[in-house]
């Protein structure tokens, strides 16, 4: 049974990329404040995403190496539903948020020593190559993966399917990051912290419309 050597090697680095962001979370200034708190790392969309990417390519690499493990094939499809809209959503509001807005994505970097100075605090900037790990590889990585090795979603995927799991996933994250948040006394995105209640439901619907919408506009251009 042969090995598909290609694409096992590119699962492998997708993967090994994905993991090392994640080890790395620890060098970070805001490392320490963030694991003090309710759901640690796991409050940020980005992580969640993160982990919902490497799952896909899990299953893709393990199809590789077993490709007659029809099971493999299967759940990689079922995650990347929902696991390429998310990290779309999450690299295109990160990226466009720290490109022009970077107070309302970054934290402020943690201060042992209160100032009265009225001058903006610093940000907790993270290191680029880690800063690409977390919210580009797996934008990238999903991408290739759809349009490279794998066929486009059915019409019933794209009507039903794909709705249903973007909904599901919406409600679950909007009501985590609020009970995360009810018990820290604040969201780990600056940008959920600074709106009231109504405006973050209207943030939680309006990136629900954006993944799916991406969704479907990946699938509608997939040859």
């Amino acid at each position: 049974m042969a090995i598909r050597i290609f694409s096992a090697l590119y699962h492998a680095a997708a993967l090994w990329v994905m993991a090392w962001g994640f080890s790395n979370l620890n060098t970070l200034a805001t490392n320490e404040w963030i694991e003090a708190q309710l759901g640690g790392h796991f409050q940020f969309l980005t992580i969640q995403g993160l982990a919902l990417a490497w799952i896909t390519l899990f299953f893709a690499l393990t199809a590789d190496f077993i490709p007659s493990l029809a099971f493999a094939q299967r759940a990689k499809r079922l995650f990347l539903m929902i696991s390429l809209p998310l990290a779309m959503v999450i690299s295109s509001i990160y990226w466009g948020l720290l490109l022009t807005f970077p107070s309302l994505i970054l934290p402020p970097l943690p201060s042992s020593e209160p100032s009265s100075s009225s001058a903006a605090p610093a940000l907790a900037r993270i290191p680029l190559s880690l800063d690409l790990a977390l919210h580009a590889s797996p934008a990238l990585s999903l991408v290739a993966e759809f349009f490279l090795m794998e066929s486009k979603y059915s019409r019933h995927d794209v009507v039903y399917k794909a709705p249903i799991m973007a909904c599901l996933f919406g409600l679950w994250y909007s009501n985590w990051v609020e009970y995360c948040a009810k018990y820290n006394g604040v969201f780990p995105y600056p940008f959920l912290t600074d709106n009231s209640l109504p405006g973050r439901i209207a943030i939680y619907v309006a990136t629900t419309i954006i993944a799916l919408t991406s969704f479907r506009g990946l699938n509608a251009i997939h040859s």
